[in-house]
């Protein structure tokens, strides 16, 4: 048995790796680099899900990163529990062929209740004062603590929101070597999402984007010198690629044009009654699933999408997936963005009227993706003496909301979740001698490596 770890460099793409990425560079350059299509939807949890599974997503049922719970009639994103995830799962598929095979996973998603032997994610936690204090959830629980005494508190703030950088890739980088130098698993699954932020804010081909490769090459160039001097072999792949973007499309605003959409009328604010809607759309980056709650009315449903300019194409899941768990959990149809374009969750007419949480970072409560908490409001004169004052009421035990992102869905530069896209464009895997073709051999190659197989260029 080989000792393995994937390092998951989230949105590295061939078109990426040059100058700026000497260590990626390098490493691919000594040894394979293939580039595929991506999974479909191209987002983080469905990708995930088929590299850790070896299927598709007609297989483990995720849809995206969030999908509309029809018994509950709400839209949950961002969920956590790994029993979600059906199939067998890459830990308990290596233990079959040795029981001694351990696993760590370090913040891949769905990471919690799993069978994986040491596993760490970000999880707040939310006192009933109102409170939201940053954390982590880890299995055992005990690893917790002593992650964090060594470690100090991971940087909850550089993970998501306007905050968002390289620190809290470096946090989760050195959780990783820690279970390496502790543990010594077998497979060790490591996450670093730092270039998914920049490339989503700034675009593929923006100049701020040269630092920021520069940023994440070198915590891989310490990655890579810490793993193979400890004589485990190792994986760069990553999930999907961002396409530059530079139009929003606000599919619940033409539903509502046309009387689809139901809102409530919370304080003043309008937020989305799903259940009473006759038709909306779960906006998840590049696609947007769309639930059809009045059956009389799907042929217009799908007229109004064919006449919406942005909407390139528009799927339908049992036609893809067949019967099963994915096309019980998508939605009736599926929109994709055309590449240039992304989905909003935004239903309302008027910003005077959007929901409190709509100007927060707020992943659970959003009924969809949102890559604008990725800005602070242009409009905001002193954010920072905001964002101290909201800070000092907290400290003080007052309630407060930080409503500090805009409305301005046009500030966001790149997206993704297309699976037709330009190789340039498209995850890549590098491994010394393991090349693949498509994202179903991912799992198997992975697999090979810890098991000893080979697996010839």
């Amino acid at each position: 048995m080989n000792r393995v770890v994937v390092i998951n460099v989230v949105g590295l793409t061939r078109g990426l790796i040059g100058d700026q990425t000497p260590n990626i560079k390098a490493f691919a350059e000594a040894g394979q680099l293939s580039s595929f299509a991506p999974e479909f939807p191209a987002v983080t949890c469905s990708a995930q899900s088929s590299y850790l599974t070896g299927q598709r997503v007609e297989g483990h049922g995720i849809v995206g990163n969030g999908w509309y719970d029809r018994e509950s009639a709400e839209v949950r994103f961002w969920k956590q529990s790994n029993h979600l995830v059906h199939g067998e799962k890459i830990w308990d598929q290596l233990k079959q062929g040795n029981p001694d095979a351990e696993c760590a996973n370090m913040f891949w998603w769905y990471n919690m209740y799993s069978q994986a032997d040491w596993t760490a994610t970000p999880r707040p936690m939310y006192p009933a004062d109102g409170r939201k204090v940053f954390d982590i959830h880890t299995q055992p629980m005990n690893l917790r603590e002593r992650l964090k005494a060594d470690l100090g508190d991971f940087p909850f703030p550089s993970f998501w929101g306007p905050a968002a950088g390289i620190q809290s890739s470096q946090w989760i980088a050195e959780s990783a070597k820690w279970i390496e130098t502790s543990k010594k698993p077998a497979l060790n699954l490591v996450y670093l999402p730092h270039l998914d932020y920049c490339l989503q804010k700034y675009g593929p081909n923006a100049p701020e984007i040269i630092p920021e490769l520069a940023a994440i090459d070198e915590l891989v160039g310490d990655l890579l010198t810490f793993f193979r001097d400890r004589g485990v072999e190792v994986v760069l792949l990553s999930e999907y690629g961002i396409s530059e973007v530079n139009r929003a499309v606000h599919l619940n605003r033409e539903f509502r044009k046309r009387g689809w959409i139901q809102v409530k009328d919370e304080l003043g604010r309008e937020t989305l009654d799903c259940g009473g809607c006759r038709a909306f759309a779960v906006a998840d980056h590049q696609l947007a699933h769309i639930y059809i709650n009045d059956a009389s009315i799907r042929d217009q449903v799908i007229e109004l999408l064919d006449s919406i300019d942005g909407v390139e194409e528009v799927r339908v899941p049992s036609e893809m997936w067949g019967r099963g768990v994915a096309t019980d959990r998508a939605g009736d149809l599926i929109a994709v963005a055309a590449s240039d374009a992304w989905f909003t969750y935004y239903y309302w007419q008027d910003d005077n009227k959007a929901p409190d949480f709509a100007r927060c970072v707020d992943i659970h409560r959003k009924p969809g993706y949102d890559p604008v908490e990725l800005f602070i409001d242009p409009n905001i004169t002193f954010p920072k003496l905001k964002i101290a004052w909201f800070l000092l009421r907290k400290k003080l035990g007052f309630r407060a909301l930080l409503d500090v992102i805009p409305l301005d869905a046009s500030l966001v530069k790149g997206s993704h979740g297309r699976d037709k896209v330009p190789e340039s464009e498209q995850p890549v895997f590098i491994a010394d001698t393991v090349r693949i073709s498509s994202v179903d051999e991912v799992n198997k190659a992975i697999c090979e490596l810890v098991s000893g197989g080979q697996r010839e260029a």
